[in-house]
């Protein structure tokens, strides 16, 4: 115990206190003795770098229940399981192949904090396909995974504005259930968006001055 502490950067009675309240689970026995592995030690760095981001420890509580029990963060956070993207299942070393070096205890808690991962038994569960697929080949493009999880994270609140602005026009103008048969119309329009503002800031960056060249 006191090794993992002092490995944890904690104190053996902040370790006792986490244990009381079962942030991580009950060592390893042989006899009298108790083993503890890498899976504490993650476990441990995983609530400093929660407890860092400002999360009290009955939510971390919650959070590490939900993982010893096989229950996923959406579940935890009473969300639907998403009717288009698709969930992928990984193990612990899956994962880390995706984001070599990048599977820190803070890049964890921040993809935990969003939702992104959760777990079921021994594997881990990432909600969308296509936003693991993405974020992994922005980190081959040497992009920091925190990077990437901070700028998901505000990606997010202008997405769930673009929504509400979607489902009261549809709602406005037609029944509740046409939102699901409709969402496809409103996913083009904002792909053709963002391309168009992609296009604009390219041509910015090619034309800082924002003056016009001939062609001859």
């Amino acid at each position: 115990m006191e090794e993992l502490a002092r490995l944890a950067g904690i104190t053996v009675r902040t370790l006792r206190f986490y244990r009381e309240r079962k942030l991580i689970p009950p060592p390893r026995r042989e006899g009298r003795i108790a083993w503890y592995d890498d899976q504490h030690l993650a476990r441990l760095r995983t609530i400093t770098a929660l407890l860092e981001r400002g999360h009290t420890l009955n939510g971390i509580a919650e959070l590490a229940e939900a993982f010893d029990h096989g229950r996923d963060v959406g579940e935890l956070l009473g969300m639907d399981a998403p009717t288009e993207e698709t969930p992928v299942r990984l193990t612990p070393e899956e994962l880390a192949d995706r984001f070599a070096g990048e599977v820190t205890p803070e890049n964890l808690a921040a993809a935990m904090d969003l939702g992104y991962l959760g777990t079921d038994g021994e594997e881990i569960v990432h909600i969308s396909r296509r936003l693991l697929d993405v974020s992994s080949a922005l980190v081959r493009e040497g992009i920091p995974l925190a990077e990437v999880l901070r700028t998901g994270r505000e990606v997010r609140t202008h997405t769930e504005a673009v929504a509400d602005l979607f489902a009261e026009l549809i709602l406005r103008h037609a029944p509740e259930e046409a939102v699901h048969r409709l969402r496809p119309l409103a996913r083009g329009v904002v792909d053709a968006e963002l391309s168009l503002a992609m296009d604009r800031r390219l041509h910015k960056q090619s034309c800082p001055s924002g003056g016009t060249h001939s062609i001859e």
